[in-house]
């Protein structure tokens, strides 16, 4: 019956495919260039921070009409094939840079090809923006001005600059460094339009914007003008010039080594345009959150100050529970569907940790039962969802699967079979490759001990727990994997998945048992020499700014910042430098945040010693902040709870917290371990991993699902190499007792 339903579908969507070519196959990639240039890539021995940077090879500014660098100063070769967005960017078609066919087609004005763009190079350029009058949203409310035939002066807003109402008109300069698009924006007088080096009006202070979004990487990447003016329009109407790039938007790469060379050089395109700024503030959301942290702790001279938003301590790191989220859908749709207490998402929270909400609508819960069906078990509709499912759903074959790659036709079949399309692909030449030619991977999950919290609390039996570890599984070896079976028919926008939570890719019961994968040492090692991963080395002032999601089931949960928290506190034995606030979803305590991070940054920059600790603010607290923008309660353990191991905050009773899959197997909430020490089942019997629990009856069960141990996460991260760090930055007070991240929680 399911073979009959997936020929009946397959032709549905081949016949309904062909009536109407996508417009991005005009674009489309058809071959990939030669990596043939100079490798870059910065040699670590110990640590990146550590690693002396190269003297800068461009001769900056880049002048109007001219081209950016397209090689890299330190981050390696230039990745291919790579998917021009200059059109997105409404910045016209990309250079011609070869007639070979490696790229992007360039077209002329009668749609005829002239050549192809593999670097997306374009000419640096200025245009100008206005805001329109009257009571409009920031976002919408950015227009382009043209010098030739400006607006009526009564569709300007006017805004007060050293007391004197004047239009309110942004210059925007824009072209590419490292390929992808940069942009420079600051408020100019209306005399000034057409001159670059008119900075009347600039405060002297500079805001870095980093942005977020999923990605694995081979796309150049686009801003939108109007919005990138529109989203920090109030500080750039105070004066504050704006920057960033398309290489610092995650949406298009998550290589943490050419963001920072890209803002590098970016920060240096302005400066030696218009001097050096008092401070540089970084600002972004999500992944321009972490992406602030891991540049503060991997380099110096980019930025003096840190405003994370929705953050999380890294990207790679997230993936260690990540990629569980669809092993755990698979095993309770499919494994163990007559099991009727998964039906029940309070009951799967005690696995997943996240957020678990019955008759929480989710938009694609009809793909359950069509794959159930698919997969020969009894179809039933999910009457509720979590953040694993709501949030990460397809994670796994989005970020790991090689075969996948994009839905959208940015690339050719063709191009798609050369590539392995993963998030570890896109940092090939920092992770390594393995002998099959796949990236290696920092994930694995052998030893790993699902439920071990629920056993502990008594929300599952015995037999659950182990009927969870002996069949969850792990995903199959990347050259192994297989492409997933999705269409769009009938013009859904969103694929009909007949293959979902990846299952043709996870292990099978062999005989009884399914195998776990091993994480690759290899690849955490260079992980953490690159500064992939976070260890809490930001020795900045930093204010973190989120909005409590948890009800929404949002992927930005609270507990990253925790975990962030517990890492700046292993690292240097305390966090006086950061400075976390949660508010109601209805409030965004931005403009206090960048008032408190101003008087920080001008504090430090009048000190004589330097020192963020002694600079901060003494009313900058900790806090949680109401739907009116009222703070509800601040100090220093208003966040206390069960992620430092001790009795819920102030905060915390009002915001509560929740964890995560790997804290739900015993790991710690710092999420920082990627590849655990195990011991023999005997010894974690013995040493009370089981809480009250008698475990002795099934330990020749538990010894044959783990026959190499089961974590014993007191080891820390074994694959941790040594950096030779050490922390510089001393706490205001007396050391504060450091927390447990060991602590049991839900």
């Amino acid at each position: 019956m399911s073979q009959r339903l997936l020929i009946i579908l397959s032709a549905l969507a081949l016949l309904i495919g062909g009536c109407e070519q996508d417009p991005l196959v005009k674009r489309q990639v058809k071959a990939v260039a030669p990596m043939n240039q100079e490798n870059t890539l910065l040699q670590i021995d110990k640590h990146i921070s550590l690693t002396p940077r190269p003297e800068e090879t461009f001769s900056f500014p880049i002048q109007l009409g001219e081209v950016g660098p397209a090689d890299s100063l330190y981050s390696g070769q230039r990745q291919y094939p790579f998917y021009c967005m200059t059109l997105d960017a409404g910045l016209g078609q990309p250079l011609v840079d070869n007639e070979e066919g490696y790229g992007v087609p360039v077209y002329d004005g009668n749609e005829q090809i002239i050549g192809y763009s593999k670097d997306c190079l374009i000419r640096s350029r200025l245009d100008y923006y206005y805001a329109v009058t009257g009571d409009v949203d920031d976002d919408y409310a950015i227009k382009p001005y043209d010098i030739d035939n400006p607006p009526a002066k009564s569709s300007i807003a006017h805004i007060e600059v050293a007391g004197k109402l004047v239009p309110e008109i942004y210059r925007l300069e824009r072209g590419s460094i490292n390929r992808y698009v940069y942009h420079i924006v600051m408020l100019v007088p209306e005399h000034g339009l057409g001159n670059r080096n008119i900075k009347q009006f600039w405060n002297k202070k500079l805001l870095y914007q980093f942005k977020g979004g999923s990605s694995i990487g081979f796309r150049q990447g686009q801003i939108g003008a109007e919005r990138f003016i529109g989203r920090r329009r109030s500080l750039l109407s105070q004066g504050y010039a704006v920057i960033g790039s398309s290489g610092n938007n995650t949406s298009y790469s998550y290589n943490m080594l050419l963001a920072e060379d890209i803002a590098r050089r970016v920060k240096k395109q302005f400066t030696s345009l218009y001097g050096e700024p008092i401070y540089t503030l970084g600002i972004g959301g999500s992944g321009g959150a972490l992406a602030q942290y891991l540049i503060a702790q991997n380099s110096e001279g980019i930025l003096d100050g840190l405003m994370p938003l929705y953050s999380y301590p890294d990207m790679v790191s997230q993936s260690i529970f990540i990629l569980d989220c669809d092993l755990l859908q698979h095993y309770f749709n499919i494994t163990a569907n007559d099991n009727d207490k998964w039906r029940d998402w309070e009951q799967r929270e005690n696995i997943e940790g996240m957020n678990g909400i019955n008759d929480f609508e989710h938009p694609y819960t009809f793909l359950v039962p069509l794959n159930q069906l698919f997969a020969g078990a009894w179809p039933s509709m999910p009457n509720g969802s979590s953040e694993c499912v709501y949030s990460w759903f397809i994670a796994s074959t989005f970020f790991y699967n090689p075969k996948q790659g994009y839905i959208k036709p940015f690339f050719s079949d063709d191009v798609k079979a050369q590539v392995n399309w993963t998030y570890w692909q896109d940092l090939a030449q920092i992770y390594g490759v393995d002998n099959n030619g796949f990236a290696r991977t920092t994930w694995g999950n052998e030893g790993v001990q699902y439920g071990l919290m629920a056993l502990r609390r008594g929300d599952i039996s015995i037999e659950e727990f182990i009927h969870l570890n002996q069949y969850i599984g792990s995903w199959v070896p990347q050259d192994k994997m297989q492409k997933e079976t999705a269409f769009t028919p009938l013009g859904m926008k969103f694929p009909l998945w007949l293959s979902l939570w990846s299952r043709n890719n996870i292990t099978e019961p062999s005989p009884d048992i399914a195998k776990r994968k091993p994480a690759d040492p290899e690849a955490i090692i260079n992980g953490y020499r690159y500064g992939q991963i976070f260890i809490g080395k930001a020795e900045l002032p930093i204010l973190e700014i989120r909005h409590y999601l948890e009800d929404e089931l949002n992927m930005h949960h609270t507990a990253a910042s925790f975990e962030s928290r517990l890492r700046i506190q292993s690292y240097q034995g305390h966090n006086d430098n950061q400075v976390i606030w949660i508010s109601h979803k209805d409030y965004t305590p931005l403009r206090e945040g960048v008032e408190y991070l101003d008087r920080w940054l001008m504090s430090l920059k009048a000190s004589d010693d330097k020192d963020p600790v002694a600079a901060k603010p003494e009313s900058l607290r900790d806090a949680c902040i109401g739907s009116r923008g009222e703070i509800l309660f601040e100090g220093d353990n208003v966040w206390d709870g069960e992620w430092n191991n001790r009795l819920p905050g102030e905060c915390s009773k009002i915001f509560p917290n929740y964890s995560n899959i790997r804290v739900q197997a015993g790991g710690p909430w710092a999420g920082s371990i990627f590849k655990c020490g195990r011991i023999p089942v005997t010894s974690a019997i013995a040493n009370g991993t089981y809480g009250d629990i008698s475990m002795t009856p099934y330990l020749q069960k538990l010894t044959s699902i783990f026959p190499d141990g089961v974590c014993d996460y007191n080891q820390g991260d074994i694959a941790r190499p040594d950096m030779g760090l050490s922390p510089m930055l001393h706490a205001k007070k007396n050391p504060k007792i450091r927390y447990s991240n060991q602590a049991q929680a839900k």
